[in-house]
């Protein structure tokens, strides 16, 4: 069984244990910290009302400034992050988001290849977590995510 799946519609509609929630900016979603500065990459976990997902695991994705102030390694730590945390909470089956693409500016195609080079070398490291589904928004960002996961 594939382990990997892209769907592209509404990620609070999907009946998985958790989905994640990738916040641009900081407030109570994102863990801010006790000074109020918020982390990219820093996670938190919350149980999930009226939503058919146990879980909502917020991350906060690291916002598109060129490339050179190590938002690749910034968006790799967030699914790094994040997969880490579900692992701890013995989750079976996540549903991402794409993290830190839209309004956050993160260029897709880049950021499409970080999230399944990440969460694939997770997957090597928790036989346990048996589904991950690629929430999509567009069809143009699930055919990414298609033509990556063949890869």
């Amino acid at each position: 069984m594939h382990r990997v799946k892209i769907h592209q519609g509404d990620i609070t509609k999907l009946a998985v244990d958790a989905i994640v929630c990738a916040a641009n900016g900081c407030g109570d979603s994102a863990g801010a910290t006790a000074d109020g500065n918020c982390s990219v990459g820093q996670v938190s976990i919350a149980v999930a009302d009226n939503l058919p997902a146990e879980f909502v695991i917020h991350t906060l994705g690291p916002i598109w400034r060129g490339g050179d102030y190590r938002e690749e390694e910034q968006l790799a730590c967030c699914y790094n992050q994040v997969m880490d945390a579900a692992k701890q909470q013995n989750i079976k089956s996540i549903a991402f988001p794409a993290i830190s693409c839209g309004a956050s500016g993160f260029p897709t195609h880049r950021a499409v290849r970080i999230a399944i080079r990440e969460v694939n070398q997770a997957l090597r490291q928790n036989p346990l977590l048996e589904s991950v589904v690629f929430c999509c928004y567009d069809p143009v960002t699930t055919a990414l995510y298609r033509t990556q996961v063949g890869k």
